[in-house]
């Protein structure tokens, strides 16, 4: 599970098929302590619920494709659920 903070949206110019109508959002990845962590990715959000300055978490990889309801999409992350809170224990390593 990685964690990240929707900054924006995407509007793609050609829709692959299995992706119609999923809506394709920019986020910026977070480390544990929700700081910025490396450059801003592009994610399917198969929820059809994230929203700009939300807070989510979301897979890369080929479970990103798997998450989507037409499995095996060319989609490299994706939106699995949106945050609640995020609470870190002191002493707790990673």
């Amino acid at each position: 599970m990685l964690l990240g903070k929707v900054i924006g949206t995407v509007t793609p110019a050609v829709i692959y098929e299995g992706l119609e109508g999923v809506p394709m959002l920019l986020i910026q990845p977070l480390d544990r302590d929700r700081k910025p962590k490396g450059g801003q990715i592009v994610a399917a959000d198969p929820t059809y619920m994230a929203g700009k300055g939300e807070l989510v978490y979301y897979e890369g990889g080929r479970e990103a494709a798997l998450a989507l309801e037409t499995w095996f999409v060319p989609v490299d992350h994706t939106i699995i659920g949106i945050v609640d809170g995020v609470e870190i224990l002191k002493g707790e390593k990673e």
